[in-house]
């Protein structure tokens, strides 16, 4: 799983894996190999850093809610009177995040078209170190400019956009890529585009991830059933089951 580190301030680091890892929590920062089914490397970093960070880039934001959420943030796909939610708190820059929507897409696809839960994807931005354009936070920009538009195109809009997800440590994909998935997942309101270019949602962006970070979230992937929080063993090899058990 990938831990929040260093927020919207400026290029990275240090490269990291692009394979899954799990942040074990440790008295100084350092790099620590751990497991979740595949091997890899992050960096940890204070919370403090990663909710205090401020913006390099201009964006013509200012402090627009996005349009069609839930009353917590979330775009919610499927039946709203479904037994089951699932809620995913994901960042499209993620590489665990990417694996979490290889291994689960179709399930949550699945329960979501023939009601066995409501799908809520809750997109945060903590990886602009990541890249050297700010790719997190304008990725979660674009998430929010086409969930307005239509939740029955979302999930295919974003698993293109993990099918697309750029390595770490490079510039990220540029506005007008972003505009091109979004156009091909039947996005093709101008107003969208506009979004985009715009980085309309950049602040509610930004808040939105220090309250999600603030809460029971301290790594990407995180996924909630019911409210109740999965194991990493659960979110990578077992969300048919737990959503099976929830109904």
């Amino acid at each position: 799983m990938s831990n929040p580190q260093g927020g919207w301030a400026g290029p990275p680091s240090a490269l990291r894996s692009t394979k899954p890892a799990v942040v074990i929590p440790a008295v100084v920062a350092a790099l620590l190999l751990v497991v979740v089914g595949v091997v890899g490397v992050v960096v940890v970093q204070s919370r403090t850093e990663v909710i205090s960070g401020a913006a390099t880039a201009a964006a013509a934001d200012s402090g627009t809610t996005p349009a069609g959420l839930t009353a917590t943030g979330t775009v919610r796909v499927g039946d709203s009177n479904a037994k089951v939610v699932v809620r995913v708190v994901a960042d499209l820059q993620c590489p665990a995040c990417q694996q979490f929507e290889k291994r689960n897409a179709k399930t949550l696809e699945d329960a979501a078209k023939n009601g066995t839960a409501a799908i809520e994807y809750d997109v945060i931005s903590f990886l602009d170190r990541a890249s050297s354009t700010q790719y997190s936070s304008r990725a979660a920009n674009a998430s929010y400019c086409v969930a307005g538009q239509d939740h029955a195109k979302y999930q295919g809009w974003f698993a293109a956009m993990f099918e697309q997800q750029p390595a770490e440590g490079g510039s990220g994909l540029p506005d007008s890529k972003l505009i091109e998935i979004a156009e091909k997942a039947g996005y093709t309101d101008p107003a969208v585009a506009q979004c985009i270019t715009d980085r309309k949602y950049d602040t509610y962006v930004r808040d939105k991830t220090k309250q999600v970070l603030n809460g029971d979230v301290n790594s990407t992937p995180t996924v909630f059933v019911n409210g109740k929080k999965l194991d990493s063993s659960q979110v990578f090899n077992g969300l048919a089951a737990a959503i099976a058990a929830a109904r």
